[in-house]
């Protein structure tokens, strides 16, 4: 999706939501850690690092206001690119432009998906870059989304 926005936009503002949460079973790494994920894969890809801002942006528990919280939190921009109905509708109504990418087999290439993979044992890494899946197994992600969820299972 990077490239896809990078194909259209100069530079890219790649949010890191819920930047408050971290050690739970749909954010089990803190935004620092996610950060770094994205870091990796953005290098490994040879994407440069002048063309995207990573962003830690907290949830409000106000979607009525949600798009200008964000806007708080970031440089000003020319559109926003997402797939979540939610979030497009948010930003149409805030009055951003708005870019709806290709789903990239977002079937297969899934967050739950991948953390419930990394739960039960299943295979995993083929599912994220290589570099974010040496940072997961490095900081013991893995293993700690598994006792989050109290399981053991390796």
């Amino acid at each position: 999706m990077v490239k896809w926005g990078l194909e259209r936009l100069d530079e890219l503002i790649i949010l890191i939501g819920s930047a408050q949460e971290s050690h739970t079973l749909s954010n089990p790494f803190t935004a620092g850690e996610r950060i770094e994920m994205i870091r990796r894969a953005m290098k490994a890809e040879g994407i440069p690092g002048d063309r995207y801002y990573l962003i830690p942006v907290p949830d409000i528990l106000m979607n009525n206001v949600w798009a200008y919280h964000v806007k708080m939190y970031v440089p000003s921009f020319e559109a926003v690119i997402a797939r979540s109905p939610l979030v497009l509708r948010l930003f149409k109504e805030a009055g951003s432009e708005i870019l709806i990418p290709p789903s990239f087999h977002r079937e297969k290439y899934n967050s739950t998906l991948i953390r419930k993979n990394m739960i039960t044992g299943e295979k995993w890494e083929s599912l994220v870059p290589g570099e974010v899946s040496d940072f997961i197994k490095s900081i013991k992600g893995d293993e700690r989304l598994r006792e989050i969820v109290g399981t053991d299972k390796r």
